[in-house]
């Protein structure tokens, strides 16, 4: 497909942002430059690695850079690409006023939530840990405050009852890229507008860490249940063992409205079944 004229500068940093790279690319549109953060040490030998963005990036040749933070220097490089739209897709970092007022048409954002509903850094996981049925994607237009911005558009997305949340962002951000690739163009165009948001039905979301996994607490077995889904993959669901320490739950699920832990891995040691880990620590 021909590569569509409009120039770009996507922002972005982790997956569910090359998902929307993806759907854009389908639709012909490829930025001419994309920003993404620093490469990071990974894995026991702390190997520096490039972010999903940077990868994808660099498959496509397209100019990539990895600014640890918005300086003027970085400012004047995106002002030499003459972009008339900037797109942000989970970037991670806060974008500074004066590089919101370098692009004509403003910076649209892709945010996994129906706004005002979840602004912030953990949409997905929330709608999940809330049991909601439904939750979708916003195009906004960003703005100097967090998820603040007037939408452009938005879709519904059902939630399946196992969701879990790396399939689930997965599922918003091809939504998500979509609806962005069908409403690029009328807004470069005028053939829409933007809607402010309604403030006073906003909820907000945390940046999630590794305790938020925890679920030594939590006594209500659905609340368990929508823990292990939110937090799969990464922190991951635990529970404190008085023997085996801390032991993450890698399978899980309901059963006639019970809590089931299928599989584990205890601290130190490999997985193993729920029913070999209580034979092995029942003394």
């Amino acid at each position: 497909m021909p590569q569509n004229n409009i120039p770009f500068i996507f922002f972005g940093t982790p997956t569910f942002a090359t998902v929307i790279l993806d759907e854009l690319q389908a639709k012909g549109f490829l930025p001419s430059c994309i920003i993404t953060t620093p490469d990071k040490p990974q894995g026991r030998t702390l190997q520096l690695t490039p972010s999903p963005v940077k990868v994808w990036a660099l498959s496509h040749n397209i100019k990539v850079l990895q600014p640890e933070t918005i300086t003027d220097e970085v400012i004047e490089a995106i002002k030499k690409e003459s972009p008339l739209v900037g797109i942000v897709a989970a970037y991670g970092k806060i974008l500074p006023e004066p590089l919101l007022d370098l692009f004509p048409k403003g910076i649209l954002n892709v945010h996994p939530s129906l706004l005002p509903k979840y602004r912030g850094s953990s949409p997905v996981e929330a709608a999940l840990i809330a049991g909601d049925t439904t939750t979708g994607v916003s195009i906004m237009l960003l703005d100097s405050r967090m998820d603040h911005g007037p939408i452009l558009a938005q879709e519904e997305v059902a939630i399946t009852p196992n969701s879990k949340a790396p399939e689930l962002e997965t599922v918003l951000a091809h939504h998500g890229g979509v609806l962005l690739a069908k409403m690029l163009a009328l807004w470069i165009h005028n053939e829409c507008s933007a809607t402010p948001q309604d403030d006073t039905r906003a909820t907000y979301t945390k940046k999630i860490s590794k305790h938020n996994g925890d679920i030594s607490t939590i006594h209500n077995e659905e609340a368990k249940y929508r823990h292990f889904c939110a937090y799969y993959g990464w922190p991951g669901s635990y529970f404190i063992h008085p023997k085996a320490g801390r032991v993450k739950i890698t399978d899980a699920e309901m059963v006639n409205g019970v809590f089931i832990i299928k599989k584990v891995i205890p601290e130190g040691k490999r997985e193993m079944s729920y029913d070999a880990f209580q034979k092995g620590y029942a003394n």
